[in-house]
């Protein structure tokens, strides 16, 4: 992933809610701090959900056109509408997302990455209710001769994964040492170049990468892993209040269609289990 060294963006999402401003009476301003508390939920700065992300991570979250849209991007829309605020969206490192630091530090209300939750990552954060079923896939140079993730190894071909990732760590807990990569761009570009083989990673994001002819062309999934994955969008401990609401909208979208839309723009066609994991 990018290292910790690299600027930060605020790039403002497009919304639903681009046009909302805080309704009067349901929000009091925090004296001195710059804070809002609306519907119960403080937020970090008036007016606006702010969101931590890490890009690129399409179809989850990809600057498109100058604007920041995905699925996550789309059902944190949600949430923004229900407080009726808008959703402003700030760049980070991976690496502070298993750690809450922008989330303690107070620069964002919540993270959205496309996050496994994961028992580790709890010690640090809390999680909302799932709201995606994930898989890993291996993807592969059509000339290489891979057909699994065994062949990868028997093969003698290079594996790489994104770094901080629950893909990664599937790979070393498989015997394997991957070539690690910034981000999910330098992932794709390393299975282009040769400097690997075969690549791991989220099986969604593999799904958006062969949407281009080129890349189908070229490459081919060798491999589903059902490692039993479930993405979460975390809040700062104790943040009952946020984590209820990002739950609330989640439920809503399920029951009233909105989750099947969204799941169908930016996913592919909709898999029903996708939309009802259990909770973890």
């Amino acid at each position: 992933m990018k290292t910790l060294g690299r600027r930060t963006r605020l790039l403002a999402a497009t919304t639903a809610t681009a046009g909302l401003v805080l309704v009067a009476g349901c929000s009091s301003s925090d004296s001195g701090s710059g804070k809002t508390t609306v519907k119960g939920v403080h937020l970090v700065k008036a007016g606006q959900l702010t969101t931590c992300t890490h890009l690129p991570y399409p179809p989850f979250q990809s600057e498109i056109n100058g604007k920041v849209q995905g699925f996550d991007v789309s059902l944190i829309d949600l949430v923004a509408k229900d407080l009726g605020v808008k959703q402003q969206i700030l760049d980070t490192p991976f690496e502070n997302f298993k750690t809450g630091a922008f989330l303690n530090s107070g620069q964002c209300d919540l993270a959205a990455a496309g996050m496994t939750i994961t028992d580790e990552r709890k010690k640090n954060v809390d999680f909302s209710d799932p709201y995606f079923e994930a898989t890993q896939a291996v993807l592969v140079d059509k000339k290489s001769g891979v057909n699994s993730l065994a062949d990868v190894k028997a093969k003698g071909k290079k594996l790489g994964a994104q770094a901080q990732t629950t893909g990664e760590d599937y790979a070393k807990s498989k015997g394997f040492d991957p070539v690690s990569f910034h981000s999910s761009d330098a992932v794709l570009n390393g299975l282009r170049t040769g400097q690997v083989q075969a690549v791991i990673i989220d099986y969604p994001v593999v799904q958006g990468w062969l949407k281009d002819k080129a890349n189908a062309a070229a490459f081919k999934v060798a491999d589903n892993l059902n490692t039993g994955e479930q993405y979460g969008f975390t809040v700062k401990k104790g943040n009952t209040a946020l984590r209820e609401a990002i739950n609330k909208a989640l439920k809503q979208a399920k029951a009233d269609g909105t989750y099947k839309k969204i799941y169908e723009q930016w996913i592919g066609p909709y898999n029903a289990s996708a939309a009802s994991p259990s909770a973890s």
